[in-house]
């Protein structure tokens, strides 16, 4: 039989707290890093601009792919996205340049040089049938 103890131990879960600060914004908060939270989510309302801008969608569309959120959030991070544009914006390019960073570290992936000399290999055979 297990202890009390060394079954609580088991099954102890680590919760993290996050502490924000309120902005003038209903829905949006900043997080102990300053970055602009939803309220009530984890998202970042970077990610949220991410979507606007990576497939142009509108309030409805960002609400029907993010249902978790209201359209009372979304219109809210909007808004700060409008009244904060300059600074998220260059955080949004600060994230891209990482993210680049890493990718050219990595460098090419062995499922792309195999993609590319099977390209190059049929190329070569389409030359050949030419002649």
């Amino acid at each position: 039989m297990i202890k009390d103890s060394q079954q609580s131990d088991r099954f102890l879960i680590s919760i993290k707290i996050m502490t924000t600060t309120n902005t003038e914004y209903k829905y949006v908060d900043l997080d102990e890093k300053n970055v602009p939270i939803i309220t009530g989510s984890t998202m970042k309302v970077v990610e949220l601009i991410t979507s606007v801008k990576a497939y142009g969608w509108k309030p409805e569309e960002l609400h029907e792919n993010y249902p978790h959120l209201s359209m009372s959030q979304i219109h809210s991070a909007l808004a700060y996205y409008w009244d904060n544009q300059a600074e998220i914006d260059a955080d949004m390019e600060k994230r891209y340049q990482y993210a680049e960073k890493l990718r050219q570290e990595a460098g090419e992936s062995p499922l792309v040089k195999r993609l590319r000399v099977r390209v190059i290999e049929n190329q070569v055979e389409q030359l050949s049938l030419r002649r």
